[in-house]
């Protein structure tokens, strides 16, 4: 039996950043992972060896927005382990069925002078819009770097310009007032109040949707932000893939002397007396954890698959029931089509340009469109008469994932997880079988090439994967990438119940980090630096939290001096 001052269940990217900073406090670390390779939603792999060699493709995530909110790569240096990052410039284009199109640049001025081409009012407008979210991004983005029951972490977070946007955003009643409608809002109704366009607010919509809800959805209107963070901090993508991030802090954990077991699928967390004191995997083979063990992987999974319930009922006789009915998913997840292509895509029925190809590119004919395609996945049907779509071509920016002269493209359709009036057929029971889910990429690639006539005649080969198939490859809780869904009832203080919201569990010795903790899904390696604060703060609370205190301060004042 191998014994570690920790174990992390799961070698995602977030469980890989939360091992790093555990490292450097001195801790010895084991993370076990069940696939082949480390990086759980985060790898980038040749998963076409026969029919496409040397084509590297991008699993499940691709376009890295939100890492650049917190300091990860700063504090971790993680450039110094092999990451690069390539900044997208433009970062969205989205063709509309009437021969507008909508460009977005990293630059909110030359945006703004595109989206002017069609209408100056919806120009100018947009101008303000943006400048509204960039200031709500900058006075929350403290309280997403820090656990959120957690005062002094936030406070310390908060510098001059963070203190003014806050009170720039909520410094009276009204405006206040008006944050909070906002936030109890949809994206819909924000995009009607600001914009008459139909060109420029299907694409808002759209990103707004990757919240993983219709942008009708209430209570979600923060989803609105998605496209200002393209201007500020921007969008970025590693040199050689989503993987090249997890490659870095391979390299760094390992550096630091932490272990990574891949082919170890966890059954089983072994609980002494109220303690978490290690685990057992497929096989039999038990790993001890002197300190504690750390979740990567969604809690449902973790008290309802891996404990036992009469443990969990002598630490919370609620808390087993709470799980099983409280948390919530809508049924909406991804059919994940990767292609290696011949020649790069051409939009020319838009007067193409190269620069097309280097950001997300969007099918969203309008507002109803991208409603149509969430909606339908939450009542079980599949929204394949005409999808809409979010992809890319990222060997346009980095030639290194493809063989010379050949593309990758990477495209994400919206999916339901069980398909109505299929229970009990196909994979997992879900209804998706290998002849629908060809089906439905057909549909979706025929969709693609009214836009990109020279789609079709330039597939090398494909890849198609079911969200019954995602979901067993990530051992995502019904095909739920995000673990849980992003609405408001589940974020923040209640990510994902209230009683695990800080990262800790009943359990003595019990952590949860991932997708499924504070602040969310996507690429951000906040829930695995925050998860590391409280477990640091569990070892030596006193030390800690005088170190959390000084740190604070001196951020502080050093953000007053600055001021002056």
């Amino acid at each position: 039996m191998q014994t570690y001052d920790v174990i992390i269940i799961g070698a995602g990217h977030n469980g890989l950043v939360c091992a790093a900073y555990l490292l450097k406090a001195g801790y010895s670390v084991l993370l076990l992972e069940k696939r082949p390779v480390p990086g759980g939603a985060a790898t980038t792999e040749e998963c076409l060896p026969e029919t496409a060699p040397g084509f590297k493709f991008n699993l499940c995530a691709i376009d890295h927005e939100f890492i650049h909110l917190g300091p990860v790569v700063q504090e971790l240096e993680l450039e110094k382990y092999g990451l690069e990052y390539l900044p997208c410039d433009p970062v969205v284009f989205c063709p509309h069925p009437d021969g507008k199109y909508f460009l977005g640049h990293k630059s909110l001025e030359k945006t703004c002078g595109e989206i002017a081409r069609y209408s100056p009012r919806d120009a100018a407008k947009y101008a303000e819009y943006t400048e509204y979210w960039l200031k709500i991004i900058n006075a929350l983005t403290p309280m997403f770097n820090a656990p959120p029951k957690s005062i002094i972490d936030i406070a310390g977070n908060y510098n001059f310009s963070k203190i003014k946007d806050l009170v720039s955003t909520l410094g009276s009643v009204n405006k206040t007032m008006d944050f909070v409608r906002n936030m109890l809002s949809s994206a819909e109704d924000i995009l009607n109040e600001w914009f008459d366009s139909e060109f420029l607010k299907a694409p808002l919509a759209r990103l707004a949707a990757e919240m993983g809800v219709p942008p009708s959805q209430k209570n979600l209107g923060i989803g609105a932000m998605m496209m200002a963070m393209r201007h500020n901090p921007g969008m970025a993508r590693p040199r050689g893939g989503t993987g090249a991030l997890v490659q870095a802090l391979v390299n760094l954990v390992k550096s630091k002397g932490g272990d990574i077991f891949t082919d170890k699928h966890v059954e089983k967390v072994l609980i002494d007396n109220g303690k978490a004191v290690g685990v057992r995997v497929q096989g039999g083979q038990e790993y001890r954890g002197r300190c504690g063990v750390i979740s990567n992987i969604d809690a449902q999974r973790l008290f309802l698959q891996m404990l036992d319930k009469t443990d969990v009922d002598a630490v919370d006789p609620a808390l087993w029931e709470r799980l099983e009915r409280r948390i919530v998913n809508n049924n909406e997840t991804i059919l994940k089509i990767d292609l290696a292509l011949d020649e790069p895509l051409r939009f020319v029925h838009h007067q193409h340009q190269d620069a097309y190809l280097i950001g997300s590119i969007l099918i969203a004919d309008s507002v109803a469109h991208v409603e149509e395609a969430h909606a339908k996945c939450m009542m079980g049907e599949i929204p394949d008469s005409n999808p809409s779509v979010y992809m890319a071509l990222p060997s346009a920016l980095d030639p290194s994932l493809a063989p010379p002269g050949k593309h990758t493209l990477w495209i994400e359709f919206f999916a339901p997880y069980q398909i109505k009036g299929t229970e009990g057929t196909g994979l997992k029971g879900t209804g998706w079988t290998e002849n629908l889910k060809h089906q439905v990429a057909d549909k979706v690639i025929d969709k693609i090439a009214e836009y990109a006539p020279n789609l079709k005649n330039t597939i090398i080969a494909r890849r198609v994967e079911s969200p019954a198939e995602l979901g067993e490859r990530l051992g995502a809780y019904k095909g739920n990438y995000y673990h849980i869904d992003m609405t408001l009832e589940q974020m923040v203080f209640f990510r994902p119940l209230p009683e695990l919201a800080n990262y800790k569990t009943p359990f003595e010795g019990l952590f949860l980090t991932g997708a499924g903790t504070h602040p969310g899904g996507s690429i951000s390696g906040m829930p695995g630096r925050n998860c590391a604060r409280v477990f640091l703060q569990t070892q030596q609370p006193m030390a800690q939290s005088l170190k959390d205190a000084r740190e604070a301060l001196l951020s502080m004042v050093s953000s007053v001096l600055k001021s002056r």
